[in-house]
């Protein structure tokens, strides 16, 4: 129980406040102890003075008489002793003690001395009287608290208030202190347990608000990222069960023994097909996953974008001028910083898209435009075009637009995922303009100098 945060931190408050209440009371009290009292001495002080003055001015019966009608006698006690056992007392103590006084005190009073105790508790004075009938010893005490005892009384009976008042008070509140926390224990729970429909409904403000709130992105990351992952293995084993079923099924139909040769070799061509076909599907998810790590070190350097682009267009020929393809390109000379390799990777696979996805016949534009800090390329084709609602995921693994047409476009969904990656890498940022059946445009802006690290 004591292992609780909400245990924790009411024993925390209580004993820091009880401790540090007592510490500073006791140093106060020790410190402040004669300002307390200074008055009330003063004031006894002239109180006895004057009992001395009464009786060196008054004969003796005169002025006990005198001294037994005061009124000060309802605030003070006083005790006249003419021997060390033997005295006399004026004043009410109901209700009260009279002050203990030694043997020695009386005869340092009868002595001509004086004695004067300031405690906590106790005060009192001794001052000696001469009358006709020798040397008598007077005491005197308040029959009132000391200002030091009425204030420890006051102020412990103060704390002993505010505690318990203090202590309810911090009961309830811990209450509301622990409840945010609790629900983001239950909450990692459930999350932990796959439960990713977590509501908090915390809507404090400060440190356990931003914490709530952190949580709750986490938790929404969280749950895209568990969908992320339970579509790529459901993308990996629908990609990579299509090649294997097809292996397998030609690998069966070579063991027939009088399988022509024609035929054999028809079925070999299919299985190594398709064994490349899982080959570069796994080169495009080594590739992406590598791109995606915290820290794909890029081999930045000065290259000519224009030329660049312009060594793919010529590396991509036998491809578009077998189907009658016009490319049209409008390349303002531009260096950049960048990794050659990747960007060149880049304009490699948005430009086999481009021819792919293009009518025979069909063109192909393709240009590069500078302001101050960026370079946009735009590649147009007149293709088939992307639907409106796969836009949105043109640029996630494995997916393909136009699912009617995967059989007839060769492909693994990867290369625009890498490209998305490859460009986000050198701060920049890509986009695709489409209408179905006109044709799609990639528009990729890269800053001039990318940031190294």
């Amino acid at each position: 129980m004591i292992g609780s945060l909400y245990t924790r931190v009411v024993l925390t408050f209580l004993v820091s406040v009880i401790g540090g209440t007592i510490i500073a009371f006791f140093a106060a009290t020790w410190i402040f102890q004669d300002k307390l009292n200074e008055n009330l001495q003063i004031t006894l002080l002239d109180f006895g003075q004057d009992i001395v003055r009464i009786y060196e001015t008054l004969p003796l019966r005169e002025a006990e008489l005198f001294i037994s009608e005061m009124k000060q006698l309802n605030s003070y006690h006083i005790r006249i002793y003419e021997e060390t056992d033997q005295f006399q007392s004026y004043g009410d103590l109901t209700g009260h003690h009279a002050f203990p006084v030694t043997t020695e005190q009386v005869k340092k009073v009868l002595d001509g001395g004086r004695v004067q105790v300031n405690g906590i508790d106790t005060i009192f004075l001794g001052l000696p009287i001469k009358t006709e009938m020798g040397t008598r010893a007077m005491f005197t005490e308040p029959l009132t608290p000391s200002s030091t005892s009425f204030l420890i009384k006051f102020v412990v009976t103060f704390l002993i208030c505010s505690l318990i008042a203090g202590s309810l008070l911090i009961l309830i509140a811990a209450m509301f202190l622990v409840r945010p926390i609790k629900k983001l224990t239950e909450a990692t729970l459930r999350i932990a347990a796959g439960d990713f429909n977590v509501k908090l409904n915390i809507k404090q403000k400060g440190e356990l608000g931003t914490l709530a709130r952190r949580f709750e992105e986490m938790m929404h990351d969280l749950q895209q990222l568990e969908q992320m992952r339970r579509e790529f293995v459901t993308n990996v084993s629908h990609e990579v069960q299509s090649p294997l079923t097809s292996i397998s099924g030609y690998a069966i139909a070579l063991k027939q023994v009088d399988l022509p040769d024609h035929e054999r070799s028809r079925y070999l061509d299919i299985i190594i097909t398709e064994a490349v076909r899982m080959s570069k599907m796994s080169d495009s998810l080594l590739k992406l996953s590598f791109l995606e790590s915290q820290s794909p070190q890029m081999r930045l350097v000065t290259l000519s974008l224009d030329e660049q682009i312009r060594r793919v267009i010529v590396a991509l020929q036998p491809q578009w001028s077998a189907r009658n393809i016009q490319l049209e390109l409008d390349l303002q000379p531009v260096k950049i910083t960048a990794d050659h390799d990747q960007l060149n990777q880049v304009w490699t696979n948005i430009l086999g898209n481009s021819i792919k996805f293009s009518k025979d016949g069909g063109r192909i534009d393709v240009s590069i435009k500078q302001d101050i800090k960026n370079v946009t390329v735009r590649i147009s084709d007149s293709g088939i075009g992307i639907l409106p609602e796969d836009q949105k995921r043109i640029f996630d693994r494995f997916f393909k637009a136009d699912r009617s047409h995967s059989r007839k476009y060769d492909g693994s969904g990867m290369g625009l995922a890498i490209v998305k990656q490859i460009v986000s890498l050198h701060q920049g940022d890509i986009r695709v303009e489409s209408e179905y059946g006109l044709g799609t445009t990639f528009i990729v802006i890269l800053p001039i100098t990318t940031p190294a690290g």
